[in-house]
């Protein structure tokens, strides 16, 4: 353990000052993820159980309980099925209702993304700091080859070196798990979106089913037998 750690102080002094903006990007990255993931498995978690609790009441179409439901429930899947209850007091039409659930799902969606895609950007970042460190390391290895004495161009040079190699390996060491980590929070908020949308269909299908809601609009079917009655 000790010659491990005094492996990693070595490497992080020898890379120069472009490893702690680096280093500082991946400790935001890490604390962004941990935060998204403990988020988004308890979102999960929360919609799952709501929707099963609230699937009985579905099936039975008591509207007064279903409504109580939606407005006790915070859950995001409830809180968008709340929407579609509420239009249903005004409308019948399934279009009508279907516009307010999107409006609710535009809504909760954004806060399941919220900062997920900034794991890219410092991914980005890291990676940029980290050629930046390279470049000027080699900038300072030419340098000290041109201009400094015989016998300190070697220290000068390996030193340099270090700075360049140092920063780059430091670089991508920060920027792969952030991407990796940003393409599972992505699939993860995706999976729990998917769920939700599925389970707005599932609720507009079971009203549909009942005839709670209309598929076709009365005064579309009444211009329709209209002009069927002067042909």
């Amino acid at each position: 353990m000790p010659n491990t750690y005094n492996t990693i102080v070595k490497f992080l002094q020898d890379g120069g000052f472009f490893m702690y903006p680096i280093a500082l990007v991946l400790a935001i990255g890490i604390a962004i993820s941990l935060e998204r993931w403990i988020y988004l498995a308890r979102e999960r978690a929360r919609n799952i159980k709501a929707f099963d609790a609230f699937l009985p009441l579905l099936r039975s179409t008591d509207m007064d309980r279903m409504q109580m439901y939606t407005r006790e429930n915070q859950a995001p899947v409830t809180r968008i099925i709340g929407c579609g209850l509420d239009m249903m007091a005004v409308s019948k039409q399934r279009a009508d209702i279907e516009n307010s659930m999107t409006e609710g799902m535009l809504e909760a969606i954004p806060q399941l993304e919220l900062r997920v895609g900034y794991l890219a950007l410092l991914a980005n970042v890291a990676t940029l700091c980290g050629l930046l460190g390279t470049v000027l390391g080699l900038i300072a290895a030419f340098t000290a080859v041109g201009n400094a004495n015989p016998a300190e161009k070697a220290q000068l040079l390996s030193a340099s070196i270090s700075v360049a190699m140092n920063t780059t390996a430091f670089g991508l060491f920060g920027a792969i798990p952030l991407l990796i980590l940003h393409s599972l929070l992505q699939n993860k908020a995706t999976a729990i979106i998917t769920s939700i949308q599925m389970s707005a269909v599932k609720f507009l299908n079971i009203m549909t089913l009942h005839r709670l809601i209309e598929t076709s609009s009365p005064r579309n079917s009444e211009a329709e037998v209209v002009a069927a009655s002067q042909e």
